[in-house]
């Protein structure tokens, strides 16, 4: 089984996009450590501990402060430099003393797995970095102006985890204002929202990580028992039967794909992703997953909804010196530049339906007249491999061993962070059209 896990990954990605069904059946093992991996990250609500892992976790870092401290922070609400038109996803990361807006200890809502200062993390020069587009200025969101803005409209992030990971970054970003008030959650705090009572401004997020309906079989600690069964038609009710109710929506998908999966249509089985074990078509996870956003962008377009929608790209991980199961961390403590990072095969296949099926949609929404917009954060990710949790997912996981076997989180991110910046681009793009 190690010697199929180590299987080259690279060169079987590409015959899957090329639907290469012997090869398919030569990378059965890997896609079972990546789903392993998806399993263990993805849950949004609740995490196991690892105890015992295959590698050991060597460290360079010392014990670390629990909270960091920041320098003072300009005025909000004072004057801003007017932005210029530009295309907000194309620019670098700058140096900025002020660093974020809140910290660990200011907002409430950061998940422990995500607390990376309290965590341990040693160095916090990752919080002090800015995104900034090209050939124009990007001002910081101004949460007072943006409530005020924002008064009696609704909100929802619909999406996997990361959609959570950025719900908290912009609930702490606004509650520097007026903390929100948690007025519903699900059984299982997947699908939740807040209200901001002086402004009658909800933010929900929506836990649909197919955007489609999905039989996931998961126990309580997100192993999986069965394959996922995916109905790639039919969009997931969760959000459909709210779809009216909001007024601003963000829209992701993307990661869940790459799980094993069989998919149906009019209740029938149609193929599947990864199951040699039974006699079905293997169709592959791309075909699924530009089928069900070609799905989901047609019911968007069939409805005339009036307010402001976007479909947000897929994240890339950062992994480096190996995989996740084999001592593949996340140490780097700065921005890289452009170029120096190359997305994965899935994150490029991924990327590219994203823009394909985003860009026919939003022809046909122009014409229509509604308000459908690409927020792609794909590149300016891809520059962070400083910004995620890695060993620090965990409290204090060095405190007791400086070796201590840790699985990295190389995907989510920390906050405050890099993630941060989605915020004050989301407002550039609802408050001055950009």
């Amino acid at each position: 089984m190690l010697k199929k896990m180590l299987f080259h990954w690279k060169s079987w990605w590409k015959s899957v996009y090329k639907q290469n069904h012997f090869v398919l059946k030569l990378g059965f093992s890997i896609l079972l450590v990546g789903l392993a991996f998806r399993l263990l990250f993805s849950r949004s609500d609740v995490i196991s501990e690892v105890q015992e892992t295959p590698f050991v976790q060597k460290t360079l870092f010392s014990p670390p402060p629990v909270s960091f401290s920041l320098p003072e922070i300009a005025d909000q609400n004072g004057p801003e430099e007017q932005a210029g038109t530009c295309n907000l996803f194309i620019g670098d990361w700058i140096p900025d003393p002020a660093g974020p807006v809140y910290t660990n200890e200011t907002c409430k809502f950061i998940e422990d797995h995500q607390n990376c200062m309290k965590n341990g993390r040693p160095d916090n020069g990752y919080l002090y970095w800015r995104w900034n587009p090209r050939n124009c200025k990007l001002p910081r969101l101004n949460p007072l102006k943006f409530l005020q803005f924002m008064r009696n409209k609704t909100w929802a992030l619909i999406g996997d985890s990361i959609s959570r990971n950025h719900v908290q970054s912009f609930l702490c970003v606004l509650s520097k204002v007026e903390e929100a008030v948690e007025v519903y959650h699900d059984k299982e705090y997947r699908s939740r929202r807040w209200l901001f009572p002086s402004y009658n401004f909800t933010v929900s997020v929506i836990w649909s990580p197919f955007l489609a309906k999905a039989d996931i079989f998961e126990d309580y600690n997100g192993v999986s028992t069965a394959e996922i069964e995916l109905h790639i038609d039919k969009l997931d009710t969760s959000w459909t039967d709210q779809f009216k109710d909001f007024d601003y929506m963000i829209f992701a998908s993307g990661e869940w794909y790459v799980k094993t999966a069989i998919y149906y249509e009019n209740n029938t089985v149609l193929g599947c992703h990864y199951c040699p074990k039974k006699n079905f078509t293997e169709l592959g996870f791309n075909f699924a997953y530009r089928k069900v956003l070609g799905n989901v962008f047609n019911y968007i377009l069939s409805s005339n909804h009036k307010g402001m929608i976007f479909f947000r790209t897929a994240t890339p991980d950062h992994f480096e010196n190996g995989e996740w199961f084999s001592g593949g961390n996340c140490k780097r403590t700065k921005p890289v530049k452009e170029g120096n990072f190359s997305l994965s095969e899935v994150n490029k296949i991924l990327h590219e339906i994203e823009l394909e099926e985003i860009g026919k949609a939003t022809a046909k929404a122009s014409e229509k007249g509604l308000n459908l917009k690409l927020f792609d954060v794909t590149s300016l990710s891809l520059m962070r491999p400083d910004g995620h949790p890695g060993p620090y997912r965990h409290f204090q996981p060095f405190a007791k061993d400086k070796n201590a076997k840790v699985i990295n989180d190389c995907l989510h991110w920390c906050l405050p962070g890099p993630i941060d910046a989605w915020n004050d681009m989301l407002m550039e793009m609802v408050l001055n059209g950009q």
